[in-house]
């Protein structure tokens, strides 16, 4: 099992589309469904055998959230803030521009 390259709260940008987006949870392996998987693109599909990374992630017309594998993921060091609206409810935007999760009160 490899460590994973990104952390949660890391912004990244995808490899090739257009969109960016905060890292709020992180998958060891694949761990979508069967169908998800067969719908990409044989010829662009990643290995399942990688960290596969949930994100809070926005393109020009909107936000949404993505499932991407860590070989189609490279850091986002613009510095510009995801506007994505649950950025706000799960993390605290840190002076570097990367985002810390919140303080959580369960009580």
């Amino acid at each position: 099992m490899r460590t994973a390259k990104f952390s949660i709260g890391q912004v990244v940008r995808h490899r090739i589309y257009p969109f960016r987006g905060v890292i709020f949870d992180v998958d060891p392996t694949f761990s979508n469904t069967e169908e998800w998987w067969q719908a990409i693109p044989e010829d662009v599909r990643p290995r399942r055998d990688q960290p596969f990374y949930h994100l809070l992630a926005e393109n020009a017309e909107t936000e949404y959230v993505a499932y991407v594998s860590e070989q189609n993921l490279v850091p986002d060091d613009t510095g510009e803030p995801v506007r994505h609206p649950q950025v706000q409810e799960i993390f605290e935007e840190q002076p570097d521009g990367s985002y810390r999760p919140r303080d959580v009160d369960l009580h």
